[in-house]
C-alpha cells in the first residue's frame, strides 16, 4: 500500500511541477517559424557570421548537440529514462514545451550517453551537420525511436521538438540576427 501512495504522491508533485514550468516558460518572439522550414531559414542565415557563446557550449558544440539529437531521433538515443518516466513526466514536459511553444531546459547538459560534441569543430561545419540533420529528418519515412525522456513522438511532434530544443540554445548566441 505505501508503495501505491508513493507513486500517487509523485505522479501528483509531477503534474504540479509541470504545471509550474508551463507558466514559467518564456513566450516571447521566437526566432523563425515554429516549423523545419523556418529553423533552416533561421540557420542559413547563420552561415558565415561570426557567433559567440555567452555562456556554456561553443557554437559549433550547440550545432552538434542538436544534430545529434535529431540524429538520434531517427537512429535511436545511446540511453533511455526509465518507462515510467517516459510514460508520465517526460509527455507532460513535451506538451507544456508544445503548448506554450517554447522550450527551457538546461543549456549545457549533454544527451545521455551521447558521444562528445567536438566533431565537426568548426562552427560552419557543425551548421552544415545540423542542416543535414534537419533535411535528412524531413524525409525520413521510417521508424522513429522514442525520445530518451517523452517517449515515442510522432514525427510532427519530433519536428517541433527539434525546432523548440534548436530555439532555445540558440538564445545564447550572440552575433545572430533575430536570435
Amino acid at each position: 500500500m505505501r508503495r501505491r501512495q508513493l507513486l500517487t504522491l509523485a505522479a501528483g508533485s509531477s503534474v504540479l511541477i509541470a504545471a509550474g514550468g508551463f507558466y514559467a516558460l518564456p513566450s516571447a518572439q521566437r526566432p523563425a517559424a515554429l516549423n523545419i522550414t523556418g529553423a533552416q531559414q533561421l540557420l542559413s542565415q547563420l552561415q558565415g557570421q561570426p557567433l559567440v557563446s555567452r555562456q556554456g557550449w561553443s557554437p559549433a558544440q550547440v550545432f552538434n548537440h542538436c544534430a545529434q539529437s535529431i540524429e538520434y531521433s531517427m537512429q535511436g538515443y545511446p540511453e533511455l529514462k526509465p518507462l515510467w518516466f517516459r510514460r508520465s513526466v517526460g509527455p507532460l514536459a513535451f506538451n507544456a514545451f508544445a503548448a506554450r511553444g517554447a522550450m527551457r531546459h538546461p543549456l549545457d547538459e549533454p544527451i545521455p550517453g551521447a558521444a562528445a560534441l567536438d566533431q565537426p569543430a568548426s562552427v560552419d561545419q557543425a551548421l552544415a551537420r545540423l542542416q543535414r540533420a534537419f533535411s535528412d529528418f524531413a524525409e525520413y519515412a521510417g521508424k522513429l525511436q522514442p525520445h530518451f525522456a517523452y517517449g515515442q513522438l510522432s514525427h510532427g511532434e519530433y519536428a517541433e521538438a527539434h525546432v523548440l530544443h534548436l530555439y532555445n540554445h540558440l538564445s545564447l548566441l550572440q552575433g545572430t540576427t533575430k536570435v
